[in-house]
């Protein structure tokens, strides 16, 4: 054996995991074979053992699954899926049903395919470390856990308990999992802690000689009843509605599982297993999976360990960042900031105005302090690293400034030349514009190459991205240090270069665009709201352009203008954006914070948004031909041909950037795997054959040309 180490001794068998040449243990094929010989033997040698131990040699316990072979699947492999997936299970229940108590000694985190390995013992014990997560986060790469997971789970924590676990995918940590009786001991971090879990193995093994699972033993009741039980069968005529409407039908595996889980408590325990393994087979040899497994579990890692980040320069580590403006963007950075323990200066043009965006971080943390999330403590060490000020002079010493003012090129450049001066020694200076160019920015700056762009989303606390925009003469310690300031405040940073709206602004540009050219031809409104919807954008295009204010997608096109007129160009603007042209000066609608756009926006308590009435008369025409599959694919197409565009152009330099960014940026649909993803998924000849259609029908925003074709192929993963 390869991947485990078998020993009998004093008539305890210990099961080790310790796949080589890998920081962690997998469910890969040899470990499969492994467990073939480890299940043999414990039979051979059954009337020799009291117990059994299953441990790792790693700092984790279990990994799960090697999803890299999960990449590679095709529909036609459902069946061979299927029998790898019952052979795991087989040798699992060969080792739990043999007659002797198995103990679990978890070390370390044991998610997906590692909790299972984990709820094969009868008895766990773990060590009590907060950073320690178990669970099975399946759902979230479109699959279900199904190495037995969805079976035991449901029968340790009954249908209602079980469906956060397993439906949404919510982990847990050791204590937690005391508490849900999942893990049964504890024992505390330290040298001695796998001695003393063996030991507390050992002597549950010897007052527990004939242990088995709960639901194995006589008299065993499903936690909170059977699918049959009036509380339970209530419950189960609406959660399918439930799920419906927060996956909108673009995510089978939510459906799967909670299909699976009913139907295995209606049967007996083999049969529930074999149901489990014939969803599993299905999602996994689906091409929605592959999508979310290429781009939540290795595009994420990618962007985790640092693939876009410039090699050979030392790591960063903050500990004194200054803030330009303390509006909704710079109060939400300095939140983001105190939280991780970076001392901020928070400047404005007053102290008046300082002081207010420091009640920002007040006001959420009193929310959590009120709900006893966190302690009173806690929440003053953050407040007193805010610093908030009018003066200019308490940014000395900053290793980092970031100017997070209006988008007006003349006020970033004078507030870039009033601060920069007062950078720590080696110090550098970034601006949070959304669609400046960074090159053009650098001018004001008198080190060019120390100024980079760093551009947060809104609401600042809760939006996991960050892009990194490289300007010409940036250079790549500059770079380095903006990536490891974005991961010490816990997001994901994308690294491009610069253009106009770089990345993720230039692509939701046509999202949104697309959206109101739709409304300039005649399209109902409430019509593109539900295609943007039903594709799996989180809101329709125009509900967006409300949000993000009609008046400054207008002041971003005037600037353009003014830039283009500058190098001598001639700027025509799209549909689109004539049609928020005309909102905003003709109708004088610029958007929710004035009160009106697309929408009307009632004051009075409880009421709801709505479109705007007057959008029939003024845009709608009764005889626009359209279909509901056309308007979502132009607006999840015009998105993925930007996207495309961006790397044939250098902007993007990697796919991993251009999936997560998309994904988490500008909220392209998860169930796709990202912008580019959508491309590979759906396979590059259909994606071009359908753009070339939109094209001819909608215009040069579908046109591929040779060189974005190009740039397709030559990024196209491999696994």
């Amino acid at each position: 054996m390869k991947t485990i180490q078998y020993t009998l001794a004093d008539g305890i068998a210990t099961i080790t995991f310790d796949e080589p040449d890998s920081p962690v243990n997998t469910m890969c094929l040899q470990w499969q074979d492994d467990m073939d010989a480890v299940a043999a033997q414990v039979l051979q040698d059954k009337d020799a053992i009291k117990g059994i131990l299953l441990a790792s040699n790693k700092t984790t316990f279990f990994a799960g699954a090697d999803l890299k072979g999960a990449m590679r699947l095709q529909p036609t492999d459902a069946t061979k899926i299927f029998q790898e997936i019952e052979r795991v299970k087989k040798n699992f229940r060969t080792i739990e049903t043999l007659g002797k108590p198995v103990v679990s000694l978890l070390n370390g985190t044991a998610l997906g395919g590692g909790w299972e390995v984990a709820l094969v013992g009868h008895h766990r014990i773990a060590i009590d470390d907060r950073k320690t997560q178990f669970g099975l986060p399946e759902v979230t790469l479109g699959l279900l856990p199904g190495a037995s997971g969805v079976t035991k789970m449901t029968r340790h924590l009954g249908l209602m308990g079980a469906q956060p676990y397993l439906v949404e995918g919510k982990t847990f940590n050791p204590s937690e999992a005391k508490g849900l009786g999942l893990v049964h001991a504890l024992v505390a971090p330290g040298p001695d802690a796998a001695a003393e879990m063996k030991a507390q193995a050992l002597a549950w093994i010897a007052a527990n000689p004939s242990a088995q699972h709960p639901w194995e033993t006589k008299g065993y009741k499903v936690p909170g009843g059977l699918p049959s039980s009036p509380a339970v069968a209530q419950m189960l005529v609406v959660a399918p509605a439930v799920i419906k409407k927060n996956t909108r039908g673009l995510y089978p595996a939510p459906e799967a599982i909670i299909a699976c889980m009913v139907e295995g408590l209606q049967v007996d325990l083999e049969t529930a297993l074999r149901i489990e393994s014939r969803y599993l087979s299905k999602l996994m040899t689906g091409t929605q999976a592959k999508a979310m497994i290429n781009t939540f579990f290795f595009n994420l890692n990618a962007i985790k360990s640092g693939q876009s980040r410039p090699a050979g320069v030392p790591r960063f580590k903050p500990s004194k960042v200054g803030l330009l403006g303390a509006g909704m963007m710079g109060a939400g950075i300095a939140y983001c900031q105190a939280s991780k323990g970076i001392a901020t200066v928070l400047k404005d043009v007053s102290q008046e105005k300082a002081d207010l965006g420091k009640s920002y971080s007040a006001k959420i943390t009193q929310g959590r302090v009120d709900k006893g999330r966190m302690k009173p403590e806690a929440q003053q060490q953050i407040l007193d690293l805010i610093h908030p000020t009018g003066n200019a002079a308490d940014l000395q010493g900053c290793d980092l400034i970031i100017e997070a003012v209006f988008e007006n090129r003349e006020l970033k450049a004078k507030v870039t030349q009033e601060s920069e001066p007062l950078l720590a020694a080696g110090g550098f200076f970034a601006s949070n514009t959304s669609t400046l160019p960074i090159t053009g920015l650098a001018k004001a700056s008198a080190k060019p190459e120390k100024f980079i762009g760093i551009h947060f989303f809104s609401p600042v606390d809760k939006m996991k991205l960050v892009e990194i925009i490289k300007g010409k003469q940036t250079d790549d310690e500059t770079v380095a240090r903006a990536y490891d300031y974005v991961q010490a405040l816990g997001k994901f940073p994308i690294v491009v270069n610069d253009s106009r709206g770089f990345f993720t602004s230039r692509v939701f540009g046509t999202f949104v665009m697309e959206g109101a050219a739709m409304l300039g031809e005649g399209i109902p409104a409430a019509a593109i709201e539900n295609a943007g919807i039903q594709a799996g954008m989180p809101v329709g295009p125009l509900a967006v352009l409300d949000e993000t204010a009609l008046t400054l997608s207008l002041h971003v096109m005037d600037q353009t203008k003014k830039d283009f007129e500058a190098e001598g160009k001639t700027y025509t603007a799209t549909p689109g954006e004539l049609v928020v042209e005309k909102m905003v000066k003709e109708h004088k609608r610029p958007g929710r914070a004035g009160g009106a756009g697309f929408y009307e926006y009632p004051t009075e308590k409880g009421a709801k948004k709505f479109l705007w009435p007057e959008l029939q008369g003024l845009f709608e025409r009764a005889d626009s031909a359209w279909n509901i599959t056309d308007l979502k694919d132009r607006l999840l197409y015009r998105q993925a041909v930007e996207t495309a565009r961006c790397l044939a152009e250098g902007v993007l330099t990697s796919v991993h950037d251009a999936n997560i960014g998309s994904i988490f940026g500008i909220g392209f649909p998860a169930w796709t795997g990202g912008a580019m993803q959508f491309i590979y998924g759906m396979g590059v000849d259909a994606f071009e054959k359908r753009a070339a259609e939109l094209a001819q029908q909608f215009g040069p925003g579908f046109v591929l040309t040779d060189e974005v074709k190009a740039a397709i192929a030559k990024f196209q993963p491999q696994y």
